[in-house]
């Protein structure tokens, strides 16, 4: 039987942690400008190009250091690769390609490989599928780049490995326009009817070889607002491009990598993950990488997702803080983690602090609903 006094305490209990919930999801949310002023310098000083900083409706910052200025466009460098990874969610949507489809259904050529045979699309966009990376996709004119990447052999089994280059997104052009085939349009014409027509972006420079075919790893180039636009699209769980029920996919990570999705990374491993330069793995040969435990910052929310781009171009996205940060930079050494923590400042230490009292007070589930969600699904368990 539950007593008076202990049924008043829980309530009283329960309605003490709303109220702390209820402060932490709104006021305290709000950036600090000195902190914001500290990031900006920070980025600045480290061979920073641009920085945007936008708050709910709100640009709270905007700034061109070292002789740069709104109207240019920078490479985003791998930031490339959530755009065609959200055409992927697109056909998805539509009912044309499954995630969980065997490559093989399509690229006749890997079904009398039996690792091949095994490799699903979720594999290729999550860079999971064992194929051997194929950076002399980077150059140029390699020759027919979608020829060569289904010819690159497995070097790990399939969905075992996190094994980041241009041959796994490569594969998927060539699934894509297999199946477009039909429907009298290119890949790049979907992704332009589909992802950037919705975004207000027009054509993209993309480096195509001489067959025709479009590096999809690499080679936009987007002003900080146009790129921005994508960060506002996350914020609305993939509208006006898809549902939230097919975007959520782009953060849930996979076995072989916890941390990254299609094109995004993010930091659900906070604040107990493993901090560091996120650059300076992915130049370690595939083998000497390690991604147990990864996070872009300690000190940020869980709930933070962002794309990255070499050379330190940053795209960060904060659900809980209504947040998008835009930073290009021209291959400054910059640490994420610290740029994050100048950024957040008193702001997330709010945050926290109030999230722990509630937390100590506690928020009985039936009265007030589930607790505070990061707005990231589950991880996929390997």
């Amino acid at each position: 039987m539950t007593h008076r006094f202990g049924l008043g305490c829980t309530r009283t209990a329960g309605r003490l942690a709303a109220v702390a919930l209820g402060l932490w999801s709104s006021a305290a949310a709000a950036l600090d400008p000195a902190d914001v002023r500290k990031a900006a310098e920070y980025s600045a000083a480290h061979r920073g190009l641009s920085l945007l900083v936008i708050q709910g409706r709100e640009t709270i910052h905007e700034s061109y250091p070292n002789w740069h200025s709104a109207g240019e466009r920078h490479k985003i460098y791998s930031g490339t690769k959530a755009f065609w990874n959200l055409a992927a969610l697109a056909a998805v949507e539509e009912g044309w390609l499954r995630l969980d489809e065997r490559v093989a259904e399509t690229i006749g050529e890997w079904r009398e490989d039996a690792g091949k045979a095994r490799v699903t699309v979720r594999q290729l966009v999550d860079f999971s599928s064992g194929l051997d990376p194929g950076m002399s996709l980077h150059a140029n004119d390699p020759g027919d780049r979608g020829k060569m990447a289904i010819a690159l052999p497995l070097v790990a089994e399939p969905g075992s490995t996190f094994i980041y280059g241009p041959a796994s997104l490569q594969v998927l052009h060539e699934v894509l326009e297999r199946k477009l085939t039909g429907r009298g349009e290119t890949p790049v014409r979907y992704l332009e009817r589909k992802v950037l027509k919705p975004l207000g972006l027009g054509a993209q420079r993309h480096l195509r070889d001489r067959a025709g075919n479009p590096l999809l790893a690499t080679g936009w180039m987007l002003a900080a607002r146009q790129w921005a636009g994508l960060g506002r699209l996350a914020l609305a769980g993939g509208a006006p491009v898809v549902g939230s029920g097919v975007f959520t996919q782009s953060w849930r990570g996979s076995g072989a990598n916890r941390a990254f999705s299609l094109g995004w990374w993010n930091n659900r491993a906070a604040p107990g993950g493993r901090e560091f330069d996120i650059e300076d793995m992915l130049e370690r040969d595939w083998q000497r990488q390690s991604w147990r435990g990864t996070c872009i910052c300690r000190d940020a929310p869980d709930d933070l997702v962002a794309c990255l781009g070499s050379g330190y171009q940053r795209l960060f996205v904060i659900p809980s803080m209504d947040l998008v940060v835009v930073r290009q930079g021209e291959f400054g050494k910059f640490s994420d983690g610290q740029f994050l923590r100048l950024l957040l400042g008193s702001s997330h230490r709010a945050m926290a602090s109030q999230r722990a009292l509630a937390a100590t007070l506690g928020t009985p589930r039936a009265m007030n609903g589930p607790a505070p969600s990061s707005g990231l699904p589950p991880a996929r368990q390997p």
